[in-house]
């Protein structure tokens, strides 16, 4: 990856766009919001994998991201609280947390940062009748 400097932050490209990064968030995503996006996705599409193959037919997905930064260091981030809320047909609680267990243990992005960064994750399900 090959990142250039603009007078407000950072840019690259990728195949499927121009990404531009900003302490200021007029000029571009704020790194935070990169690191917490890249960990939620990376969690969700390993997920959701996992789900699939357990044959649970979800129809809607949300998760709901919850960021502690500390400000006397350098406003790190220390805590992450991944709140997952889904809605489906023919659901067991127990598959869907047992799901998300090994969803955190294949996540690259969870596994690159847990020693450094708490990581939190809930789960809420919405039954869907037939």
């Amino acid at each position: 990856m090959d990142f250039y400097m603009k007078e407000q932050g950072v840019r690259t490209s990728f195949d499927y766009g121009q990404l531009n990064i900003s302490g200021n968030e007029d000029y571009g995503f704020r790194p935070y919001q990169l690191m917490v996006s890249s960990i939620a996705g990376c969690s969700a599409s390993v997920f959701r994998k996992i789900v699939e193959k357990q044959r649970m037919e979800l129809e809607d997905w949300k998760i709901v991201a919850d960021v502690e930064r500390n400000p006397e260091e350098a406003n790190r981030i220390e805590r992450i609280q991944l709140h997952y809320i889904v809605k489906g047909k023919g659901l067991s609680e127990e598959k869907l947390k047992k799901s998300l267990q090994t969803a955190r243990k294949n996540c690259s992005m969870i596994r690159s940062v847990e020693d450094s960064i708490t990581i939190e994750e809930s789960l809420e399900y919405i039954e869907l009748s037939v």
